[in-house]
């Protein structure tokens, strides 16, 4: 049986090892990881879907504080949702699908605007997920533009640059 905690009740080490195993000891070559330089998750929407008895995390989802700063002066917070893993062996239970909903009610909760890089059918057919807005967007290194997704009240459109929002 698997369970969802908050990733802070998770040994950081563990979540790491989940990681590498998910997506590749070079994971951290990615302009996903570039956004959150310097960053720390948000706990309040990050969680580790553990396995009963063993603690082991199966599962996990991270959420990070970035900011668009728009070519006409805006800057708007957004939370930059992912990465969105799950054991190999485990994938297609619907683990994955269970961190999503929790961690997208939390962020929902508190109004927040929401991104992420990812295949744009499976995040916008189940999570509402679109790139309608980011067109305009920049990042610190490469994306496939469809792959540039957002959700939320208030998604900034029009060009700007995608960064880190230190706390």
């Amino acid at each position: 049986m698997v369970r969802l905690v908050g990733i802070g009740t998770v040994a950081p080490a563990a979540v790491e090892r989940l990681l590498d195993r998910a997506f590749g000891t070079d994971r951290h070559a990615r302009t996903a990881y570039r956004l959150r330089t310097g960053t720390a998750a948000i706990e309040a929407l990050s969680f580790a879907a553990v396995e009963d008895g063993s603690g082991e995390p199966v599962g996990s989802i991270q959420c990070w504080p970035v900011r668009f700063a728009g070519d006409d002066g805006r800057d708007v917070p957004l939370v930059l949702v992912g990465p969105v893993a799950v054991a190999p062996e485990r994938q297609q239970a619907g683990i994955g699908r269970r961190l999503m909903a929790a961690s997208l009610a939390a962020a929902d909760a508190r109004g927040d605007v929401l991104m992420l890089i990812g295949d744009a059918d499976y995040y916008g057919r189940f999570f509402g997920f679109t790139a309608d807005a980011t067109a305009g967007w920049r990042l610190p290194g490469p994306v496939e533009r469809h792959r540039l997704l957002a959700r939320g009240p208030g998604v900034p459109s029009g060009p700007g640059a995608i960064g880190p929002r230190p706390a």
